[in-house]
């Protein structure tokens, strides 16, 4: 079995070529789904997020198997010059260069291309296809509704994995925590409060803590991202507000209420409120997705059936994984950590090509990604 290379590429170049960042990826998917249409899909359509989905019918019943792939970008940073384009989709050699061209478009065209190429007559069950939005802002929250749709029985993520098999993740949270203080005049600070100056006990006890690490997917982490204090800019007044956020990786196990109460119970945060934050952004088609920035990690044993299954496909199709895990937080954090459906992550590409200037991906990768696609849909739809 194998796939055609120039149509695959083709097809690369043109996703990377539409400006897709998260909210606008309609452009996008309107491509996606006349791609899909054009190669032959049983049923396409788009959910009430945006995100297209497109399916294959097996010959007999079976699983439900959902590849995902998100179809929004992070953008352009302003003044950092690219050698190659973003958006010209320039290939030199073996190389594709463009935004989205390792996260994760190419996932994305490997995955279409292999549905489309599967043998209807050997396929139990049907084989979806998902092109996600908003993932580069709210992991999973719009791969839910895909699922209440789909109901799949497994699902393969399509990050970055460097072409071998992850079997779990790090989620993800976004920590907020607030000082209040009393406004004075700079002239005579021991009228106030000086929230700024409370809030750095806190920041230092946390950069003392140690968390559990886990021997597949590493620690536990909680880095400062930004911190800001009210009024700002301040001119002559003593701050009345420090807000620090934080971004908290997680492991396997662990919880909101778990994760708040143990930050809650250190002694320097004593009068400081701590919470989760939550999240609310409009998708191009003005649904709202609103939920709490909280991701669960996930796993999967080595010996699950379905880890077993894609071994054996991805074998077949000659290529020799190893196990691994995502250090990042992908979709999975809803499939896997929420919904508690079987979850793989397989990929082209590697996590540091990610969001960087000059992304790429080779088209030896994308062909490869392409095709164990295909041979772990034969074996896990069988």
């Amino acid at each position: 079995m194998s796939i055609p290379l120039n149509p695959l590429v083709g097809f690369l170049r043109k996703l990377i070529r539409v400006r897709s960042p998260s909210g606008q990826e309609e452009e996008v998917v309107a491509l996606i789904t006349r791609e899909m249409r054009a190669l032959g899909f049983d049923e396409v359509r788009i959910d009430e997020n945006g995100s297209a989905i497109g399916l294959i019918y097996g010959a007999r019943p079976g699983p439900t198997l959902l590849l995902d792939a998100h179809c929004d970008t992070v953008g352009i940073a302003p003044g950092v010059a690219w050698q190659h384009p973003p958006f010209e989709a320039e290939v030199v050699g073996d190389v594709v260069y463009g935004r989205g061209a390792s996260d994760m478009k190419g996932a994305l065209a490997a995955m279409i291309y292999a549905a489309a190429h599967v043998d209807r007559s050997r396929l139990a069950g049907r084989v979806a296809v998902s092109a996600t939005v908003m993932e580069e802002v709210m992991e999973g929250v719009s791969l839910a509704s895909v699922m209440e749709e789909i109901q799949p029985d497994y699902v393969v993520i399509g990050e970055a994995t460097d072409l071998g098999l992850n079997i779990g993740g790090r989620g993800r949270s976004e920590i907020r925590l607030e000082a209040p203080g009393k406004p004075a005049h700079s002239s005579n600070p021991h009228l106030g409060d000086n929230a700024v100056l409370k809030m750095i006990p806190a920041i230092q006890a946390i950069e003392q803590l140690v968390f559990p690490e886990d021997p597949l997917l590493g620690p536990g982490l909680m880095v400062l991202t930004d911190i800001i204090s009210e009024p700002y800019p301040g001119k002559s007044v003593i701050p009345s507000l420090c807000r620090v956020t934080y971004d908290r990786r997680l492991l396997p196990g662990e919880h909101e209420v778990g994760v708040l109460e143990a930050l809650r119970a250190i002694p320097e945060l004593s009068g400081i409120k701590v919470s989760i934050v939550r999240g609310r952004y409009e998708t191009y088609t003005g649904a709202v997705l609103d939920a709490l920035k909280f991701f669960p990690a996930w796993k999967l044993e080595p010996t699950h059936p379905l880890v077993q299954k894609a071994l054996k496909g991805l074998r077949a199709a000659g290529l020799d994984p190893t196990l691994g895990a995502y250090r990042f937080c992908t979709n999975a954090a809803y499939s896997a950590g929420r919904a508690g459906v079987p979850t793989i992550g397989f990929g082209p590409g590697t996590e540091a090509r990610a969001h960087v200037v000059d992304e790429y991906i080779t088209l030896t990768e994308l062909q490869t990604a392409s095709r164990g696609y295909l041979y772990m849909i034969h074996e896990i739809c069988r």
